[in-house]
């Protein structure tokens, strides 16, 4: 069916609209994180890959530095790398970037046709080749420890088709080998879009494509120790649902997905549907996680994220924060996401900043950096 309303729509529609009661003496605490699917070899060779980092490298740091947070923080960003298309020269240099503005580089794959054993060697590969960089958090043993965005949506071989995984116990071999949660989803319009939406969860693997349809909602003194389990996995999705105050031809409403493009860039009104539909913790404090995506490696869509629409969109959420006692906003990068999720679970509430880096530690060329700050 057409955007794969099929799929999400009628959970949308019967969604629980409750929130965590927000006041100025108990704020809601908004966490944005923007997972791009970083792929600067889009449609081009290296000496394009290198302009695009080029780029970011020039525009970046100065965006970082003019904006500040609630917790006193500028922007993050999470670049989720295809590790298929590892190259030396790129990844130090985004390495550096990422030193330099308190941003991080975790695992994005593109595979076909794949088993358990043939994926689980291209993840180790690639987890070691971002490893040998100081990137990614890292177990008590040293093993690196990751989050994920599967190409082309396709998770667990959850394309209807069968196209762009192979693997239908993808869930456990990402736990094997150090994945601490997923995110990919939302994928509307794509067919694999899954029934849960607008969630925070764990999927258990069942050895069946598309183990992650449904699972178990993350809910504060209750799903705590799913965290460990090896037979589920914690999937945090962006929000998905249907944007009445942007319509097309003035009449329906356009499909929200979290997509930051050169088209479609962030904006204030669309910040406000993201609180209104992003999940939180069950039975947890009014602490909402907001994950976006984009694919910013490639210039119609940097270029906008980089320049006046990105900085409008910081500059409105800055205001936002200072007219609205009750609401608190925060950049974190996807692996501070997974640590605040765990913190909500366990009982955590008000003020969020020390569990930033509380269970996931930061990667070690981050790690000398002082507590939520980037080091320049």
């Amino acid at each position: 069916m057409i955007r794969a309303l099929d799929r999400w729509l009628p959970s949308y529609l019967l969604r629980d609209r409750r929130r965590p009661a927000a006041t100025a003496e108990n704020p809601a605490h908004v966490f944005l994180a923007v997972c791009d699917h970083f792929e600067p070899f889009h449609h081009t060779d290296k000496a394009g890959a290198l302009r695009a980092l080029s780029d970011w490298e020039a525009l970046w740091p100065p965006l970082v530095e003019a904006f500040r947070d609630s917790s006193g923080r500028g922007p993050r960003h999470s670049f989720f790398y295809p590790v298929e298309q590892y190259d030396e020269e790129v990844i130090e240099r985004l390495a550096a970037l990422c030193e330099k503005t308190g941003s991080e580089v975790e695992v994005h794959l593109h595979h076909e046709n794949d088993t358990a054993e043939t994926l689980t060697a291209q993840l180790r590969a690639g987890t070691a080749n971002l490893a040998r960089h100081g990137l990614l958090s890292r177990a008590a043993d040293g093993a690196p420890r990751y989050a994920f965005i599967h190409g082309n949506w396709a998770l667990d071989h959850s394309h209807p088709r069968g196209r762009h995984c192979g693997v239908s116990d993808e869930l456990a071999v990402l736990r094997r080998t150090g994945c601490y949660a997923d995110f990919t989803l939302p994928s509307a319009p794509d067919p694999a879009q899954t029934r849960t939406v607008n969630s925070v969860y764990y999927a258990r693997e069942d050895g069946l494509p598309k183990s992650h349809d449904r699972g178990i909602a993350a809910r504060s003194g209750v799903t705590g120790g799913l965290a460990a389990s090896d037979e589920h996995l914690l999937l945090i999705q962006g929000p998905l649902g249907l944007n009445w105050r942007r319509r097309k031809w003035g009449l329906l409403p356009r499909l929200e997905n979290g997509d930051l493009t050169g088209a479609n860039p962030p904006t204030p009104g669309r910040f406000q549907l993201w609180t209104e539909i992003c999940p939180h913790v069950k039975d947890g404090p009014p602490w909402i996680f907001v994950k976006l995506h984009t694919h910013a490696g490639i210039p119609r869509n940097y270029r906008s994220l980089l320049g006046d629409a990105g900085r409008h969109f910081h500059e409105g959420l800055a205001a936002r924060a200072r007219q609205d006692p009750a609401l608190r906003c925060h950049y974190v990068t996807a692996r501070e996401m997974v640590n605040l999720v765990h913190a909500a679970e366990s009982g955590a509430a008000g003020e969020p900043r020390a569990h930033f880096d509380a269970g996931l530690t930061p990667p070690p060329r981050l790690a000398l950096r002082p507590p939520g700050e980037a080091r320049a």
